[in-house]
């Protein structure tokens, strides 16, 4: 899995092969320049998504429901995570949450609404974490985040992400479960692995964690490019005869 917010990144996604697009709310820190991903709109995710379906005719799309939309009531998530499917064209949701967020799977399963399950980090409650830290490393975190994810694979979940937790305790997780893990900073052991596309591809550097690999540097390379450009136009050498009519 990859993120992708729009439909030239998507395209990526689904010429390299990938099996799933996540539509991320991560899209407030690496499009809208937010310090969280708490600021972004239900609007502004169907946007988004709207953008990625046109362009993944092979991945799965999952949407990310955004913060509050899905927390107030059950019927606010039903409303929310069914304007993916029928509006934007996602095949599924994501929602975080432990124990918590089980009632609300179990409702959207039950409304045919394939629902992603997502514990460990989840950077929705960054403020009541205290930022962005690795969870699970106490006997008593690691045990509840068993239990969670049993709980939310009961509720009809289809599958768990695994954020920022010790490797050791997502073999464990993936062990016990039957439905598939997918991680990210979760270690190798997980069924499949989610990265955020502009870390991958090194156009986002305000920050790194651990868990991230860069396999390009395209922010470097963009630089280049447009400078080239106005050095360019700067000095008369475009655009030359070539790029005239």
């Amino acid at each position: 899995m990859i993120t992708a917010y729009d439909y030239p990144f998507a395209q990526i996604a689904e010429e390299a092969g990938v099996d799933a697009i996540i539509v991320g709310d991560s899209l407030a820190i690496v499009v809208q320049g937010h310090d969280t991903t708490l600021p972004v709109s239900m609007d502004e995710m169907i946007y988004h998504t709207k953008m990625v379906s046109r362009a993944a005719n092979r991945a799965m799309v999952i949407a990310d429901m955004p913060y509050l939309s899905y927390q107030v009531s059950n019927e606010d998530a039903v409303r929310n995570a069914g304007r993916f499917l029928k509006e934007a064209g996602a095949h599924a949701v994501k929602l975080e949450g432990g124990s918590e967020a089980a009632q609300t799977v179990q409702r959207l399963t039950k409304a045919e609404i394939p629902v992603m399950a997502h514990i460990g980090l989840t950077p929705q409650a960054i403020y009541r974490m205290g930022g962005y830290k690795i969870q699970g490393r106490t006997e008593e975190a690691a045990k509840r985040l068993v239990e969670d994810a049993k709980l939310l694979e009961s509720a009809g979940a289809f599958s768990i992400v695994l954020e920022a937790i010790p490797a050791a305790l997502a073999q464990q997780i993936t062990g016990i479960l039957a439905i598939p893990t997918i991680g990210i900073g979760g270690g190798p052991y997980c069924d499949g692995q989610v990265l955020v596309m502009h870390d991958v591809l090194g156009m986002f550097d305000r920050f790194m964690p651990k868990f991230i690999k860069k396999y390009a540097n395209l922010k470097s390379d963009a630089i280049a490019a447009v400078s080239k450009y106005r050095e360019e136009v700067e000095n008369g050498t475009f655009p030359g005869s070539g790029h005239s009519f």
